[in-house]
């Protein structure tokens, strides 16, 4: 059989990696209705949120690896999920989306030792990295691991520019060319690509990767697992937040919107949470019907840099474990040193409450 083509997609935190991906789904099912893509998706924390996305989108098949980064301490179990998908789906194609952390190199020797290991069952289509053009600048200046993805793919996508502006994508464009390496760019339009520009890109850099690579840093002498280990302990932390109460409570959304807008995004880099409500929690950027908005149930709360999705959770029984079964579980990816300070403000303020009287079981932990 034809080895399944694999598709590497990184890029730092909220930059619109899951947003890419579910924009390629109506361009490949128009080309072929029958087409099957499936992912493996690599999560912040311990609470599943883009994979529930994608498999209420119509993808193939979707394995998670949660609380660890895959390019490290959960690189053995990369090969167990690619040998489910492929005997439970046989996908045409199967994307592999890491967290905002991951070491792009290190994961495409992965994929490359797998594909020798397996007799060819895979082979590396390539290495996509997805750049947040409007916030880019201010963590690239933080994160030694922003660079290294930008340094070592076949294609960087530029997304979200159309709210920078040219000026800004020009700025973003010449911080990558002070990288000095010579990478395709290609900008989105609100998040979505040609598919053909994505898939079957020459990834032949990424195919021919040694282990020199991971052992490269920007300046071409950091050795990867030491930097690696620094740098996913100390550039983000994680915080793990749960509600509970009793059957058929509702989280008060007027009061987690004021939690949303009053993020600062130099503190916190993502909010992700699934959670019963009576509503959506109103974005400033979506404009919800009436029908959306009487629509009650769970839905998904994806918050990046000051904007966010309030996405209902489709279908029944497809509710991820990590989530089942509470009036919210949420996850805080924040900068360094913050973790501490944004505890004590949950803990403390109204942001996070039942509507009514209705009093639950909140409880804040710091999981990385």
């Amino acid at each position: 059989m034809a080895p399944i083509p694999i598709t590497i997609v990184t890029g730092f935190l909220g930059s619109g990696k899951t947003t890419l991906l579910l924009n390629l789904l109506p361009q490949l099912r128009a080309q072929n209705p029958s087409y099957k893509l499936a992912l493996v998706k690599n999560e912040f924390g311990d609470l599943a949120i883009d994979s529930q996305l994608a498999s209420s989108s119509s993808i193939t098949g979707v394995r998670e690896l949660l609380n660890g980064c895959i390019c490290c301490n959960l690189v053995g179990q990369l090969d167990t999920a690619l040998e489910e998908l492929r005997k439970t789906v046989n996908p045409d194609r199967i994307v592999i989306e890491t967290s905002g952390s991951a070491f792009p190199a290190t994961l495409a020797m992965e994929v490359n030792r797998l594909a020798r290991d397996t007799n060819g069952s895979y082979v590396l289509d390539g290495v996509v990295t997805v750049i947040d053009v409007e916030n880019w600048k201010g963590y690239e200046d933080t994160s030694y691991t922003a660079k290294i993805q930008a340094r070592y793919t076949d294609l960087i996508v530029m997304n979200k520019w159309e709210l920078a502006g040219e000026r800004r994508l020009d700025e973003c464009l010449d911080r990558v060319g002070d990288l000095e390496v010579q990478v395709a760019c290609v900008k989105s339009d609100k998040g979505k690509v040609p598919v053909d520009l994505v898939f079957g890109i020459d990834g032949a850099s990424a195919r021919s990767l040694s282990g020199e690579a991971a052992h490269d840093d920007s300046n071409g002498h950091t050795d990867h697992n030491h930097e690696h280990a620094k740098t996913h302990q100390s550039e983000v932390e994680v915080l793990s937040i749960t509600l509970e109460a009793e059957i058929g409570s509702n989280i008060d959304t007027s009061k987690l919107e004021k939690l949303l807008k009053a993020a600062p995004k130099d503190e916190v880099y993502r909010i992700k949470a699934v959670l019963a409500a009576s509503s959506p929690v109103p974005s400033p950027d979506e404009d919800l019907s009436g029908d959306e908005l009487s629509d009650g149930g769970r839905y998904i709360v994806n918050w990046a840099f000051g904007r966010w999705t309030c996405t209902p959770l489709k279908g029944s029984g497809e509710e991820h474990e990590s989530s089942s079964g509470m009036v919210l579980r949420m996850t805080m990816i924040l900068a360094r040193y913050e973790s501490k300070k944004w505890k004590k403000r949950l803990e403390a303020s109204d942001f996070i409450e039942l509507h009514g009287d209705t009093k639950g079981t909140l409880v804040v932990e710091k999981i990385a």
